[in-house]
């Protein structure tokens, strides 16, 4: 069992406080922690090596510690956290938000109207105007720092999560996974292939440990790492080899820890689509600097005029100078009407909505980029084991040699094969494997390891084979992990009787070709014929067929003299084809149809034969009549052009590497194509690196892809990524809703703000009433449109192109005739309203009909807000009422407006309405609808969102 952690007495003392024995242990664990990060390796000597110092920490270097001690270890010698950087508090985005340029003009130009309506109206009437202005100034200042601060809170929580990773530790003398963050000093861990080194510690035993240090010295060339140099450190990545290393350090005392205090962490680089819509802004924001410079110019120029007709030009007052700020602050609230500062909160809105879904959906989205990328993929690029099958492998038939026949795994049990064939099966099965038989505290067995090695070592256990009695017998000696490019695990053992055996399992072609011996039936090694090497060809083409995953074994004898740091690539004799059953996920084939039907070419990238591609390719759909399916090797012989011509039809490819998957996504790209990638090897991190977007297992996957990755499918599900693509274009969608409405209402304010400035020479609307309607463009919309969940509908069309315009023809068309109506709408009620609405020439008739204008242009704001749900399908109300959001904001948006209107009329300048006027507002904003409707018939020339540069449809098959 594990040891306890306890503090020793020092001198005579009965017992030191707690407060002394702890510090003088954590000065301990300093010493401990610098002698790793130096690697100095004549401080280990000093503490007599790995034992001396596993002593000084109380571990045991087999059992571990024990369970209990943990909270006591990381009170003394700290958590296995790192200091994060500290969250910005609210008030911070408060002052943030007030650094805005356009709203420091207008709190400058609210003080000076305090000021002037002070001094000339007094305190009763001559404040209203001001300290409208600054609270319409703060409502918009809260609600955009309350949304930030709560982005942030998310991010925070998102961070959270990428950090939680498991490792394998030993403790209580049993073999478990928890959490890095739960990791403490004397812990024992065993690393193995794409595992990052979660603390630094010391090297206790394991084979050709290849680490990539390149993230502390920036140096490219792996270490190894061995008893001649036993330091590990935290943040390192296991490139080749095993291991097991005793826990030295955790958290800030680690080697990263002390990187990490010196490293400011910057927040999330602008995803593409922000880009592209903060090039809208600018744009937007020029145009509105120009009309508002022409909108001042008018009112000014109109101001003289009237003044010249009148003779009163050398006659100035201080309403003369209230009016000319009046007419500055107008000018201001175009340019903040006019820049859609409400499009990045939309796309950071959606894209939090969509990631906190996604969440539940078994999806941990690394990279906010990721969930716009995905919505525009035209090819995702798939791994076989764990994404399209379920990752449980089990032994469904075995070929032994000699036997000549196929058998079920029970069938062995029955006594068929002789005792020197069994055991050497036995040996082939429990020796070379990465799996380990854990016993944990109620003393039941479990297989730890990969699905291929665990499955084997239970073919081992059911012939009755005893997991720790055939590893005391056979001492390791040397070990060769499989990885993608070898294909293959080899291990050579000590035999009791003297000399070695290497043993070696995996791909049928690899280890066959290694072989020239086979063990006959009374198990003797045996010369291999090229008709016995036919006849075992055919087994395994027979077990692809049938969609098993076929693995070789095989082994070879060695003299005393053999060099064990040498695994021999030769003379192997063959003992047994293994055909492995990986079913393929009940789910998989809909979710493939889901992507054709959405345009997504779905192609299967695997290390299998390629019989056993193609039949699975066929199973899951994705191997259709006119596809392709390729080994590896015949894509790398391929010269540039007769790949272009090759890839759009490849669907399957199998014996690949991962060079081979590397070029296969290098090029999709260079055609054109948005590729997804899955991975979960530390080979697939290059191909995970070089796509669009890059999908990691969550589950089967190692640290290092999912390092490398964008989004991590935590339950390393096909249909899984069918769900981001889905979230993907919903987020394109909604953002181009949001466009729609917001350049709506800003070419209706740029427009009649200016023909108003020529015509009439006063503002259509007073600047609290323009502040509560750019509120309602940017945040409410914003929280509407941008949260709108996926229909079904966004995976019936193609995805939108790499370079395809934000702002459709469609939107175009909608954008106009909206706009054209609500200015007609606005400008009739502005000029002819009252002789259209019978109001008297009291003082109360230019009032009323203000509040009439602001209230009808609201409620056009309102509608039009539901007929941007949907830019080209006349139903705008499908889904409406299941989206509380969306009602909510409406709700809000109305509710508020009645209040403005009947009970703020000095703060907001309105006056009560009666109910006609309110009816027809609500009946002028209501057209908006109909007209949706007829917009919507007038045809838009479509073209498709991803035209194939190279002549092929995502199907495969050739575009007529």
């Amino acid at each position: 069992m594990g040891t306890p952690l306890h503090f020793p007495t020092l001198g005579n003392d009965d017992k030191l406080p707690e407060e002394i024995v702890e510090s003088n242990f954590e000065i301990e664990a300093d010493v401990i922690a610098s002698i790793v990060r130096g690697r100095d390796t004549n401080g280990l000597i000093t503490h007599r090596g790995m034992e001396g110092i596993a002593t000084k920490i109380s571990s045991s270097l087999e059992d571990g510690i024990l369970s209990s001690d943990a909270p006591l270890r990381q009170k003394v010698y700290g958590f296995n956290i790192y200091t994060e950087k500290p969250l910005k508090g609210f008030w911070t985005f408060v002052w943030e938000a007030l650094q805005d340029l356009t709203l420091i003009i207008l709190m400058i130009s609210a003080v000076v109207s305090l000021g002037i309506g002070v001094a000339t109206q007094g305190w009763t009437k001559g404040v209203y105007d001001g300290i409208g202005i600054l609270l319409c100034i703060f409502l918009v200042v809260m609600v955009s720092a309350v949304s930030n601060f709560n982005q942030s809170l998310q991010f925070r929580d998102l961070d959270r999560e990428k950090k939680k990773i498991y490792v394998q530790v030993t403790r209580d003398g049993c073999r478990n996974k928890i959490l890095i963050s739960d990791l403490v000093v004397g812990d024992i861990i065993h690393l193995s292939i794409g595992d990052i080194v979660p603390a630094d510690g010391i090297f206790i035993s394991g084979y050709n440990l290849l680490l990539d240090e390149s993230s502390l010295s920036g140096e490219s060339e792996p270490v190894y790492v061995d008893n001649g140099n036993p330091f590990l450190l935290s943040g390192t990545k296991v490139q080749d080899g095993s291991a097991k290393m005793l826990v030295t350090a955790v958290g800030m005392r680690t080697e990263w820890g002390n990187l990490m205090e010196t490293v400011s962490q910057e927040g999330d680089d602008e995803t593409p689509l922000q880009v592209k819509l903060n090039g809208i802004a600018k744009l937007m924001g020029k145009l509105g600097l120009g009309f508002a410079g022409l909108t001042f110019f008018a009112f000014v120029t109109r101001f003289l005029v009237d003044k010249g007709i009148h003779h009163e030009l050398r006659q100035w007052s201080s309403k003369d100078a209230m009016k000319l700020l009046n007419y500055f602050a107008t000018a201001v609230i175009v340019v903040v009407i006019a820049v859609p500062e409400g499009l990045p909160l939309a796309v950071m809105l959606s894209l939090a909505f969509a990631m906190k879904k996604l969440m539940k959906a078994k999806t941990l989205v690394r990279q906010l980029s990721a969930c716009e990328t995905m919505g525009s993929a035209t090819c995702i690029c798939t791994d076989k084991t764990g994404t399209l099958t379920t990752n449980h492998m089990v032994v469904d038939k075995i070929w032994v040699s000699g036997l000549n026949k196929e058998m079920k795994a029970n069938d062995l049990k029955s006594g068929i094969i002789s005792e020197c064939v069994l055991s050497t099966l036995l040996q082939a099965t429990l020796l070379n494997t990465g799996a380990e038989v854990a016993r944990d505290r109620d003393g039941n067995d479990s297989i730890i390891g990969k699905p291929t090695a665990s499955a084997l070592v239970k073919v081992g256990l059911l012939l009755g084979g005893d997991f720790e009695d055939i590893h005391q017998k056979f001492k390791v000696e040397n070990v060769e992990p499989f990885n993608s490019v070898r294909k293959r695990m080899s291990v050579i053992v000590g035999l009791p009787g003297g000399g070695f055996r290497a043993f070696c399992n995996g791909a049928p072609e690899i280890v066959l070709g290694m072989c020239s011996r086979i063990l006959d039936c009374n198990g003797y090694s045996v010369d291999l014929s090229e008709e016995q090497r036919e006849k075992v060809a055919c087994v395994i083409d027979g077990f692809a067929s049938k969609t098993l995953r076929t693995i070789c074994l095989a082994f070879r004898d060695m003299d005393d003299d053999w060099d064990i740091t040498t695994i021999p690539q030769e003379e192997y004799t063959l003992i047994a084809v293994v055909g492995m059953k990986d079913p393929v996920r009940p789910e998989v084939k809909d979710a493939v149809e889901t992507c054709l039907a959405a345009g997504i070419t779905v192609r299967m990238v695997t290390g299998d034969n390629i019989n056993t591609a193609k039949a699975i390719a066929k199973e899951c759909g994705i191997l259709t009549e006119g596809g392709l399916a390729i080994e590896g090797s015949e894509l790398r012989n391929k010269t540039l052009e007769e790949m272009k011509e090759m890839l759009p039809r490849i669907q399957v490819m199998a014996r690949s590497l991962p060079s081979d998957k590397h070029t296969l996504v290098s090029n999709l790209r260079k055609l054109g194509e948005v590729v997804a990638v899955t991975g979960d090897g530390t080979n697939d991190a290059p191909a995970l690196h070089e796509s669009d977007i890059g999908l990691a297992m969550g589950i089967a996957g190692t640290e290092v892809a999912k390092e490398n990755a964008d989004v991590i499918i935590l339950d390393d599900n096909f249909a899984t990524i069918v769900s981001i693509a889905k979230w993907g274009r919903a987020v394109y969608v909604n953002i181009q809703r949001f466009v729609q409405f917001q350049l709506t209402i800003n070419i209706v304010a740029l427009m009649i703000n200016l023909v108003s400035a020529c015509i009439a020479g006063i503002p259509p609307l007073k600047i609290v009433q323009w502040l509560w309607i750019n509120l309602i463009q940017d945040t409410f919309a914003a929280l509407a449109l941008a949260t709108e969940p996926p229909t079904d509908a966004v995976m019936k069309r193609p995805p939108h192109g790499r370079d395809a315009s934000l702002i459709s023809k469609a939107m175009w068309r909608n954008i106009v005739g909206q706009s054209a109506y609500q200015f007609s709408v606005l400008a009739v009620v502005i000029f002819d309203g009252k002789r259209l609405l019978k109001l008297n020439d009291s003082d109360n008739s230019d009032a009323v009909l203000n509040t009439f204008a602001f209230n009808s242009f609201v409620f056009c704001q309102v509608f039009n807000e539901i007929n941007c749900r949907d830019t080209d399908k006349i139903n705008v109300f499908r889904g409406m009422f299941g989206n509380w959001m969306f009602i909510g904001i409406l709700v809000v948006t109305v509710t508020l407006q009645a209040i403005i209107v009947e009970f703020l009329g000095t703060f907001a300048s309105t006056v009560p309405l009666n109910w006609q006027l309110w009816s027809l507002s609500i009946l002028i904003g209501a057209a908006s609808m109909p007209l949706d409707t007829l917009l919507k018939c007038i045809p838009v020339v479509k073209t498709d969102c991803h035209n194939d540069c190279y002549g092929f449809s995502r199907n495969g098959a050739e575009q007529v």
